[in-house]
C-alpha cells in the first residue's frame, strides 16, 4: 500500500510538472528573446543583452497609441460591465421570482455563444446604425458580450451578503439603489474585483470583435497592431515581439495587483448581522 502511494503521489507530482512546464516555457522565452539580439523561437539563454528590442517598439505608432485604445476600450466596457452587472444582479438575488431560474439559466447559455457566431448579423447592425469603425460602438459590444456571465458571477457573490443588513437600511428610509450602492456592494468587493478582473481580462486579449468592428489604423487596440509583427512572407522580428508582448501585458498584471488585496480579503462581514 505504502509502495502504491508513492507512484500515485510521483505520478502526480510529474504531471504537475509537466503542466507547470507547459506553462513556464512560453513565459520564458517571451522573457528571454526580449533581451536577446538574435531572438528565434527557441528557448535560449541569450549570448548578450540588449535593450534594443524594446527601443524599437517604444514609439507612438507601435505601442502607446494602440495600449491608449485598448484601455479606452476595455476599461469603459468593463466600467459599464460591472456596472449593468450589478444593476442586473441586485433584483435576481433579493427578489425571488418564478422567472429568477430560466432567465439565468438562459444567461448561462447566452455564456456559450461563440462570439464568431454573432458577428455576422452584429457587423451588418453595425453598418446600418453607424456605429462601425467607433470606439463607443466596440465598447458597447464588448460590455454586451461580457454581460452574461459578469451577471451570474455578480449574483452569485451578492447572494452571500446578508439580506438583514439591507432591511436595517431600509428601516432608516434608504432606497434599494442606495442599499446597494452603500452597502451590498461594498461588503461584496471580492466579487467585484473578480468580475472587473475577469472582464477586463477577456477584453483586453480580444482579437477578433476590434478586428471586424474598427477599420481605422489609428483606432486599433495593442490586439490588433500586435498582428503587424508578423509578415507578410513568414518573417518575424521575435525580439521585438517579445518586447511588446510583455508591455502589452502590464496593464493586466498591474491591475490584478492593484485589487488582489481586495480578492483575498474576503467579506467584510464579521459581526454585522448579530446582536
Amino acid at each position: 500500500m505504502a509502495r502504491r502511494r508513492t507512484s500515485r503521489r510521483l505520478a502526480a507530482d510529474a504531471g504537475l510538472l509537466f503542466v507547470a512546464a507547459v506553462f513556464v516555457l512560453p513565459l520564458a522565452w517571451v522573457v528571454l528573446s526580449s533581451v536577446d539580439p538574435d531572438a528565434g523561437l527557441r528557448v535560449k539563454v541569450p549570448d548578450g543583452l540588449t535593450l534594443d528590442n524594446f527601443d524599437a517598439v517604444l514609439t507612438p505608432e507601435i505601442t502607446f497609441t494602440p495600449l491608449r485604445n485598448s484601455l479606452i476600450l476595455c476599461g469603459g466596457a468593463t466600467l459599464l460591465t460591472v456596472a449593468c452587472a450589478a444593476l442586473a444582479a441586485y433584483p435576481l438575488s433579493r427578489f425571488p421570482s418564478r422567472l429568477n431560474r430560466p432567465f439565468m439559466l438562459t444567461i448561462l447559455f447566452a455564456t456559450s455563444l461563440p462570439i464568431t457566431a454573432i458577428m455576422v448579423p452584429v457587423y451588418a447592425l453595425y453598418v446600418q446604425v453607424d456605429l462601425i469603425d467607433t470606439m463607443h460602438g466596440t465598447i458597447f459590444f464588448f460590455a454586451a458580450s461580457q454581460l452574461p456571465f459578469a451577471i451570474w458571477l455578480m449574483k452569485n457573490f451578492m447572494d452571500g451578503v446578508p439580506k438583514e443588513l439591507e432591511e436595517a437600511a431600509w428601516t432608516d428610509g434608504a432606497s434599494s439603489l442606495q442599499s446597494l450602492l452603500r452597502i451590498v456592494l461594498p461588503l461584496m468587493g471580492p466579487g467585484v474585483g473578480v468580475v472587473t478582473v475577469f472582464s477586463f481580462v477577456m477584453m483586453w486579449g480580444n482579437f477578433f470583435v476590434p478586428f471586424m468592428l474598427l477599420l481605422s489604423p489609428d483606432q486599433l487596440p495593442a490586439s490588433v497592431s500586435i498582428n503587424d509583427f508578423f509578415g507578410n512572407r513568414g518573417t518575424v522580428v521575435y525580439g521585438q515581439l517579445a518586447a511588446f508582448s510583455i508591455i502589452y501585458s502590464t496593464p493586466v498584471v498591474l491591475l490584478y495587483v492593484l485589487i488582489s488585496r481586495r480578492l483575498t480579503g474576503g467579506f467584510a462581514l464579521g459581526g454585522a448581522v448579530k446582536g
